[in-house]
């Protein structure tokens, strides 16, 4: 299949080119090396080099959007539009100029940002699902979210998230903690990824308050981007690793004895899938999670992994069982050739459909 991309280049805190970096990378990347013929399309927020940009064997074009936008997004659409003639699969608007599948991909859900609550926004982004061929949806749940408010409309289907086995996989405990600088013989509980208050990290900080005097070798590390929302505890046992490099998570989360996933029981927290879930379990580090939304289904085998969110009782008493209980016997994460190899049949199943 020929294959267009379109996407933006920054996204999750990372840049789509000079990180290489995540879904919109890796997915494109692995049905390219099974055969089919990619190329990406990407409008930059911030100044970046423009032009083709070789990534492997995927070449992507990237337009910046310019301090004023309007010019940008106007040399985006047309470049579009130009590479679209020649695809078998490409976005909304072209699809219907050119008579071409359209799959969506809804890799967070953008109705609880604030842009896509905005009236005519919210319109745009509700007609993308309708005119899509099919939509592909970062969890179970949120597919099932999809189906139930559109009115069976459109096919959805869940294509989550995998991992880089390069990057996660176990690696030697002490070396990493030795690396990142952290107490070597003591029990390492904690979190990496948005340290802010709408994800209910403050309940691990106060579950660590909770425990710490029964465990005086528990220590609390962790790492991410942060706000005013909450308020960063300080101590000797607490250490703040700051916003890692992405090539530094796989040490951080092979230095734990205890990786925590914290998400509210709100609409982020029901439709998201916690990447950082599957990057534990790769790691083969014990995890406990709230029980929300697709991590329920994660770990429904091991329902005392999970406490209950807003709850930093049930978090500290979750926490000081799996202090005990290191079990890792996880399936084995999906790498990005499993999900390219599901959406590859989905495409070629809307290809038939057209023809």
């Amino acid at each position: 299949m020929r294959i267009l991309v379109i996407s933006k280049r920054q996204y999750m805190s990372k840049d789509l080119l000079d990180n290489r970096f995540g879904r919109l990378r890796e997915i494109p990347l692995s049905l390219s090396k099974m055969g089919h013929q990619v190329t990406g399309l990407c409008l930059s927020y911030k100044h970046r080099s423009e032009g083709w940009i070789l990534d492997e064997t995927v070449p992507w074009k990237s337009i910046n959007a310019t301090t004023l936008k309007f010019p940008g997004l106007i040399r985006f659409i047309l470049a579009a539009r130009k590479l679209a003639r020649n695809s078998d699969v490409i976005g909304c608007y072209l699809s219907k100029l050119y008579n071409v599948p359209v799959i969506f991909d809804i890799y967070e859900n953008f109705g609880e940002f604030f842009v896509a609550k905005l009236p005519v926004m919210r319109q745009l982004y509700h007609w993308a699902i309708r005119e899509s061929n099919a939509v592909t949806c970062l969890s179970n749940p949120f597919a099932k979210y999809v189906l139930e408010n559109f009115n069976g409309q459109t096919k959805a289907f869940p294509i989550e998230f995998a991992v880089r086995h390069d990057l996660f996989k176990p690696l030697d405990k002490l070396k990493c903690r030795q690396s990142l600088g952290l107490p070597l013989n003591v029990r390492l509980a904690g979190t990496i990824g948005s340290i802010k208050k709408r994800r209910e990290v403050n309940l691990l900080f106060d579950a660590f308050n909770q425990l710490k005097l029964k465990y005086p070798d528990l220590h609390l590390v962790f790492a991410g981007q942060r706000d005013n929302s909450i308020q960063i505890p300080q101590g000797s046992r607490i250490h703040d690793l700051g916003n890692l490099p992405f090539e530094k998570v796989p040490t951080l989360i092979n230095a734990m004895d205890v990786g925590v996933v914290c998400y509210a029981d709100d609409d982020y927290g029901k439709y998201c899938f916690p990447q950082k879930t599957r990057e534990f379990t790769a790691c083969c580090t014990p995890v406990i999670a709230s029980a929300v939304g697709a991590l329920k289904e994660m770990f429904i085998d091991h329902p005392d992994w999970l406490y209950e969110p807003g709850c930093s009782s049930s978090l500290s008493n979750v926490l000081e069982k799996r202090l005990s209980d290191q079990t890792t016997d996880y399936p084995p994460p999906p790498s990005w050739t499993d999900l390219a190899k599901k959406l590859e049949n989905i495409m070629l199943d809307i290809l038939c459909e057209n023809h």
